[in-house]
């Protein structure tokens, strides 16, 4: 399984343009974080917009390499594929145009234009999100020849999507806050806004959703790069022992990506966890280890019994 870097421009082309847009954009508004000095929700009022451009280079480039991996092209997949580039337009051109209003874009109600955008928003990541479905449906009934990149695309994918589920109580009516024109909220226990960790912003004194959706979303590049580092440097390890190592590695991380989720809805700061959590972790700990070291142990049965 390997990137081959110089087919790049070649691949699905919508995706790469907005994958180039993205990254234009993202140096813009690191030049704004650093020449504005306005604040908004206690934080640099170009950060969010910057954070999103960067993570849609991430996602669009990640989009159109699994699209590559297919043994031959498929137009409903790229259809899809344009559909999530047109909804991710849609949501970062919101995004930048309330910053240059000097709103939030975010859970936003305090006037008529203001609750329209925040609609249009919540309506494009719906689509988006049929359209990124439909792509993980194509790759998995093409299925990729490679069956140790086919098992990291299958995974990223699918918990991709659990990231983004695992946006949806921010605007449940539990996380409304009760201010006046404010729909929902990322912080747990606390308002949004508050002291919070350096670029990321995640709340220290509450709970914060967004940990659990950052973390889900980017096992869209977390398992094929898993995928990426075992075929390079574990290569005494047969094709049946990766797949199934990968099989373990996205269990764990999608229990991961709900305890997240599941330790911000008790209102508590990801790096202050309580003995509960603690507990919970080292039983994933413990469980992904004992599963990864019997798939390792029952490759090496074959060479023991050699051997004798």
């Amino acid at each position: 399984m390997t990137i081959d870097v110089r087919r790049a421009a070649h691949w699905h082309r919508p995706l790469m343009l907005f994958v180039a847009a993205m990254a234009v954009l993202a140096v813009v508004c690191l030049v704004g974080v650093l020449v504005d000095s306005r604040v908004l929700t206690g934080a640099p009022i170009w950060l969010k917009p910057f954070k999103f451009a960067v993570s849609f280079v991430l996602y669009g480039a990640t989009l159109a390499w699994m699209l590559s991996l297919l043994p031959r092209r498929s137009r409903a997949a790229e259809w899809a594929a344009t559909v999530v580039v047109a909804m991710a337009v849609i949501e970062i051109l919101v995004i930048v145009g309330q910053v240059v209003r000097g709103q939030t874009s975010h859970y936003n109600g305090t006037s008529a234009l203001n609750s329209a955008l925040f609609s249009v928003m919540g309506l494009a990541i719906m689509v988006l999100f049929i359209a990124h479905l439909l792509i993980g449906v194509v790759l998995l009934i093409r299925r990729i020849p490679d069956r140790a990149a086919a098992t990291a695309v299958g995974w990223g994918l699918g918990l991709s999507l659990l990231g983004m589920l695992a946006a949806i109580p921010m605007v449940l009516p539990m996380q409304e806050p009760g201010i006046d024109g404010i729909s929902g909220a990322h912080s747990v226990g606390v308002l949004d806004g508050g002291p919070g960790l350096p670029v990321v912003g995640w709340s220290t004194t509450g709970g914060d959703l967004r940990i659990g959706h950052f973390v889900g979303l980017h096992a869209l590049q977390a398992l094929p790069l898993l995928a990426i580092l075992l075929s390079r440097f574990a290569t005494r390890l047969d094709e049946r022992t990766r797949v199934r190592l990968l099989v373990v590695a996205g269990g764990a991380y999608g229990v991961l990506t709900v305890m997240l989720t599941w330790q911000a809805l008790r209102g508590q700061p990801l790096l202050r966890p309580d003995a509960v959590t603690l507990a919970a972790v080292a039983a994933l700990v413990v469980t992904t280890a004992t599963a990864a070291g019997l798939v390792l142990a029952r490759r090496r049965r074959p060479d023991l019994a050699l051997a004798a």
